[in-house]
């Protein structure tokens, strides 16, 4: 078959569609129940609120939409993961596009992602990791449309999906310095012609994030207070500032590993000469190395480590980076070899799925949340001293949360550390288990 823009365009939408499906089904069929993040975005999602104690917003505005559409199925959860997903390849394709006269690169660069397994193996789990990919990708898009055409409609959207980026997970913000940064060195190198039509840009990202920004205020910046802990920050130690930045560096050579596998099978040699005079590489550069970079000397000046997964964004345009830089190398007589490895990639991830959700039983997605909603609304209704529908559900988020989604009425959720209670509406409880 000829790989003309038509059949090039088809093969993607096959793609997509394949990993939409594959993504959806599997753990849809493997797992017994949601996962941790799931639940509990549902239980914050039971019970709205313009923040949360470990995150921002968005990702709980999405799963309740879709909990409003679609109830307690778990495959709509798995299904808002994989949309996620695709609409982020989607926006790398066409981004590829203005980067690439031969389209089969803009293929490539989608396809070589199926090598980093922030884009299929922890997929199913919906979380604001997931959630932040679609608006990174397309902050980035909108960003190089304003950049290269400087059309109000773009920097206005650069704004939009910015401040749900930043609603998101507040990670957001490596992306934003390394946007500040391209623009500032555009604008003192090359002369960057600032002017309102960039400058608008902020006026969408204030007005999304006011309601988030008042609201943390008012809960004294609890997230912020959270993700310091979760980054250890309160531990002094000096060798920190050695020992996790190399951590975090082993982490993502591991990461990409398959991914540069992937990149060898199309050429022999990568070797290419940089040319910083390139406004596109230029481009690249920052939005792919510079956030890295950032988190790299979070990580040297703060000593704090640097969970994994919430790398999951940085890597999204990574496809189109190392092939705009090597494409004078790229081998197309290869390209045979590559699907093959790329197939092999296809089939073994979600294979090593099946095979860890069935062999591994003490996981959170063998819990039986179902099966405990019923003995709790059992429970509740031989309570003789409360009548009527369970209205509240008191607990941390895990068996609480589970709770609140899997009973029928869907009671709100209210955290309590150390114990669950199930109250009706006059907040009349009982102690459960």
């Amino acid at each position: 078959m000829a790989l003309n823009k038509k059949n090039l365009n088809n093969l993607f939408y096959i793609f997509v569609t394949t990993h939409l499906i594959i993504w959806t089904l599997i753990p849809s069929l493997t797992n017994n129940n949601l996962p941790l993040d799931t639940i509990e975005a549902l239980a914050w999602g039971s019970n709205l609120d313009w923040g949360f104690n470990k995150h921002p917003p968005m990702s709980v505005f999405l799963v309740e939409i879709f909990y409003q559409i679609f109830g307690a199925q778990d495959w709509a959860y798995y299904l808002l993961s994989q949309i996620c997903v695709i609409i982020s390849f989607f926006v790398v394709f066409k981004f590829a596009e203005d980067f690439f006269k031969n389209k089969i690169f803009c293929l490539l660069s989608v396809l070589l992602l199926e090598g980093i397994y922030f884009y299929n193996f922890t997929t199913p789990e919906f979380n604001v990791n997931v959630c932040l990919m679609p608006f990174w990708a397309l902050t980035v898009l909108y960003l190089w449309k304003g950049f290269k055409d400087n059309k109000i409609i773009d920097w206005l959207l650069v704004g939009l999906f910015a401040g749900f980026g930043f609603l998101s997970k507040y990670l957001f913000i490596y992306l934003g310095l390394a946007m500040d940064i391209f623009i500032l060195y555009m604008i003192y190198k090359k002369k960057f012609n600032i002017n309102f039509n960039c400058l608008a840009s902020l006026f969408p990202f204030l007005i999304v994030l006011l309601p988030h920004l008042i609201w943390l205020i008012e809960n004294d910046y609890i997230t912020i207070t959270y993700g310091l802990h979760r980054t250890g920050s309160g531990e002094q130690n000096l060798l920190y500032h050695i020992i996790h930045p190399m951590i975090f560096l082993g982490k993502q050579i591991g990461i990409l590993t398959p991914f540069l596998l992937m990149l060898l099978f199309l050429s022999n040699k990568l070797k290419s000469k940089i040319n910083f005079k390139d406004n596109k590489l230029l481009f690249l550069l920052a939005i792919n190395i510079i956030p890295i970079a950032l988190v790299f000397l979070t990580s040297m000046i703060m000593g704090v480590k640097i969970r994994t997964m919430w790398m999951t964004p940085f890597y999204l345009f990574f496809g189109v980076f190392v092939i705009y830089i090597f494409q004078s190398q790229i081998n197309l007589n290869k390209l045979k070899n590559f699907f093959t490895l790329f197939i092999i990639l296809l089939i073994f991830s979600p294979f090593a799925y099946v095979y860890v959700s069935i062999t591994k039983t003490d996981k959170r997605t063998d819990y039986q949340g179902k099966e405990e909603a019923k003995k709790a609304k059992l429970f509740y209704d031989d309570q003789n001293q409360v009548v009527g529908e369970i209205a509240f559900v008191k607990g941390n988020e895990w068996i609480a949360g589970n709770l609140s989604y899997h009973l029928e009425e869907r009671p709100k959720w209210i955290y309590d550390h150390n114990n669950i209670y199930l109250c009706n509406i006059k907040l009349k409880c009982i102690k459960y288990k």
